[in-house]
């Protein structure tokens, strides 16, 4: 009879322990995952008594809150935004009737004290058993205002992005996207929610053109194929080349781009360095038939190409840059024969980018050759006041030696000091630039890009804008507002 009391005690003990592991699982960590089934409407509903933690900039400005209302006799918390549009396409929104997006999307778990950090399940627990309103954790980020203002300003009546960020730590300082929305609007007024005037179609200003944006890069992707060259010691800065003003390609002429105010531009025998220099399509025409698409894709994928940036952000809200076909990402298994390596080198082919990851590659060069995480968040701090999580720098991997970085860095510098980035100068600090001005199939316009990094010699700032529809260049469109950007960021730096 003992025995069998043993047993059936035994058995209750395990009952019960299950039990107590099973609850505190589903109550803690897996709660986050319920709270994502956007199917789950008591769910939903149980989210709006959560009063969501706050949303920062790096200053310190206060990006999303909430509104206190009684609804069916509950107190529910539904979410404002005090800089409307500012910071729009980054932060998202959360709303009952059309979920969530940005910020407030991806890191919904910290937001709602969701996440299963020991500190949160704590505090959590704690304000459960008093009965009061559980809070969540609010959130630091990196970005600064006044730079995103400004970039706002610049792109505004226009079509592109801009990203700003620091290249020795990854930590983005502004993610603008022209045209935007105001995320008030999203729960009751959506139909609002309109880009009048926009110069493209489709205007689309829920989309984050820095992240989810797909451009053709043009010609500041020459950067990436001059590394390649340069890294795989198959090229110096000093090789020279032969340009009647066009390369030879599968028995075509490719030309040079024609200069702002002239013809078609031809050099003679120019470097390497001054292909660069001058943006001469004939020198990376000949460089890329002679790396063959097979070395340029392998230093792509060093540099981020074909994964998606490891930002913050959903997943459904950034995407891989590389060559797409039918608008899909193409993986050629035969480079040699699938992928014209000529076209590639200076930046057209089937190639699209973000700007982000545009910004990624200026930033990989002013950082000696290594790729940093991108990221937006700072910090994520409790109700308390403590911090819970501090997010630190992280390295991806090192994309060229130290020596290639080096001489990338000079040969941008010649670009900005006397080359087609001039606009981009700036009085006393060493600039490294990259105009890019990419064909759409529309008789004279353009696609326009500038990526950049100052000051040279120590970066501390870098740069990647673009702009759609443009009947310009990079070099006179998109460099003067990267300039102001980078001095945004200098003088942002100053000041800490």
């Amino acid at each position: 009879m003992n025995r069998q009391i043993t047993k059936l005690a035994v058995a209750s003990l395990i009952l019960l322990a299950a039990l107590i592991v099973a609850t505190t699982y589903w109550q803690t960590w897996a709660s986050a995952g319920l709270a994502e089934k956007q199917d789950n409407a008591i769910q939903r509903v149980a989210q709006f008594r959560i009063k969501r933690g706050l949303i920062r900039a790096a200053d310190g400005t206060i990006l999303a809150t909430n509104v206190r209302r009684k609804v069916g006799g509950q107190t529910l918390y539904f979410r404002r935004y005090p800089t409307g549009r500012l910071f729009a396409d980054l932060v998202g929104y959360s709303t009952q009737g059309r979920s969530r997006a940005g910020v407030e999307q991806s890191e919904n778990a910290y937001l709602t004290s969701s996440n299963a950090n020991l500190s949160t399940i704590f505090n959590k627990t704690i304000d459960r058993i008093k009965g009061v309103t559980i809070t969540g954790n609010d959130l630091i980020l990196s970005v600064r205002p006044s730079i995103q203002r400004l970039a706002n300003q610049q792109l505004a009546g226009k079509c592109g992005a801009a990203v700003v960020m620091n290249p020795k730590t990854g930590k983005v300082y502004a993610l603008a996207s022209q045209p935007t929305y105001d995320p008030n609007l999203v729960e009751n007024h959506f139909n609002l929610i309109k880009a009048p005037g926009a110069p493209c179609h489709p205007a689309a200003p829920l989309l984050n053109r820095a992240t989810d944006g797909l451009f053709t890069p043009g010609s500041t992707f020459k950067v990436v194929t001059a590394t390649a060259a340069l890294d795989s010691h198959k090229f110096t800065p000093e090789s020279t080349f032969y340009d009647p003003g066009y390369c030879i390609e599968y028995g075509k002429q490719v030309s040079n781009a024609a200069s702002p105010d002239g013809p078609v531009e031809s050099f003679g025998h120019p470097t390497l360095a001054l292909g660069l220099q001058h943006s001469i399509n004939s020198v990376f025409c000949n460089v890329g038939k002679a790396l063959g698409a097979g070395t340029i894709l392998e230093y792509m994928k060093k540099f981020g190409f074909y994964k998606d940036p490891p930002l913050e952000t959903p997943a459904n809200e950034k995407v891989p840059s590389g060559l797409y076909n039918g608008g899909r990402l193409f993986f050629p298994s035969h480079p040699a024969t699938q992928v014209d390596p000529g076209r590639l080198a200076f930046g057209q082919e089937r190639l699209a980018v973000t700007p982000l990851q545009m910004a990624m590659v200026a930033s990989t060069i002013a950082n000696g050759g290594v790729a940093m995480d991108p990221q937006v968040l700072n910090r994520v701090v409790d109700a308390g006041g403590h911090t819970v999580v501090r997010i630190q720098p992280q390295k991806l991997r090192r994309v060229m030696s130290p020596q290639t970085a080096g001489e990338i860095t000079s040969m941008m510098v010649a670009a900005v000091n006397d080359g087609t980035g001039g606009a981009a100068a700036i009085p006393g600090i060493s600039v490294a630039g990259k105009t890019g001005t990419a064909e759409t199939g529309s008789s004279g316009i353009n696609t326009t890009w500038f990526i950049c990094f100052a000051p040279a010699d120590h970066p501390q700032v870098a740069v990647a804008v673009t702009l759609e529809n443009q009947t310009g260049f990079g070099g006179t469109t998109a460099a003067p507002i990267a300039k102001l950007l980078m001095q945004a960021g200098l003088s942002s730096r100053s000041k800490k």
